[in-house]
């Protein structure tokens, strides 16, 4: 298996200052390998279409088309209550929000897990309070690899790492400025 990259950039089309597939366009320009298609409110064919364009952007460099939910790609992320799929698919992810979330994916032999919400976002309300670095520890702890997710901005990189994240998981600031992932990628190394 390609090693998991360190930065996955989560598409939210109702952040961006243009078209989607243009802020997805200069994200991999300026880095990103690892896209995580959202936009589960679009008819499957739309979104299916749009799979394609993003895939169609990633394979030139290698990169890695997860879609969120059912649809096509390199790999599936679920939500925290979502069925785990049969057959499994090459990759699997999982949100998560606590310590019993993390277990199950663990259990279920998920490829990584998202842990949020990290800091204050408006992109993740109803997830509880902010769990902050001490709680992204705890929930990293034996757990598969973790992608700090809610609220992470290139300066906080390094104390999410040193909390024992893999990476970082970033919708909002690469949607609205695409160009920011080269920060997040020197920040992770």
């Amino acid at each position: 298996m390609t090693p998991l990259p360190r930065l996955l950039v989560l598409t939210d089309r109702d952040q961006c200052a243009g078209p989607l597939v243009g802020a997805v366009a200069t994200a991999v320009e300026a880095g990103a390998r690892a896209v995580v298609l959202r936009e589960k409110d679009l008819p499957a064919p739309e979104r299916d279409r749009l799979a394609a364009e993003l895939a169609a952007l990633l394979a030139p460099v290698g990169g890695l088309l997860v879609v969120a939910g059912p649809g096509p790609g390199d790999a599936v992320h679920l939500a925290a209550r979502d069925p785990f799929p049969e057959p499994r698919p090459a990759l699997v992810g999982r949100s998560c929000h606590d310590a019993v979330e993390v277990a199950q994916a663990a259990a279920e032999g998920c490829d990584w897990v998202f842990v949020s919400p990290v800091h204050p976002t408006p992109s993740k309300p109803g997830y509880g309070p902010p769990l902050g670095l001490p709680g992204l520890a705890r929930l990293a702890a034996g757990a598969p690899p973790v992608y700090a997710l809610g609220g992470v901005r290139p300066d906080d990189v390094a104390g999410c790492l040193a909390a024992g994240a893999h990476g970082v998981a970033v919708m909002g600031p690469v949607m609205r400025e695409p160009a920011v992932v080269g920060a997040y990628l020197a920040a992770l190394g």
